[in-house]
């Protein structure tokens, strides 16, 4: 999935919801921007290996950040299932 895919998927934005989407078990994939603060991205990663979810790196905030439209850049971004 290219980064334009993003925008129009069902996700949650930030390191917060990020991880509670992980959590929570509907996070199907987290795209995680190389130019964040290793300690503010290291625990995602821990997670999602632990939870066994795909990571994909971005190489900045801002690209991943435009990718989801909006104006600001983002550490992390997970897609996610819907719930019924």
């Amino acid at each position: 999935m290219v980064l334009a895919d993003i925008k129009n998927s069902p996700k949650v934005i930030g390191t917060k919801q990020v991880k509670k989407a992980i959590n929570k078990g509907i996070a199907k994939k987290v795209f995680i921007a190389l130019d964040a603060e290793p300690h503010i991205i290291q625990p995602i990663k821990e997670l999602c290996r632990l939870k066994q979810v795909e990571i994909s790196m971005v190489e900045n905030m801002d690209s991943l950040g435009n990718a989801c439209g909006i104006e600001v850049g983002s550490a992390a971004v997970a897609l996610i299932n819907i719930e019924p």
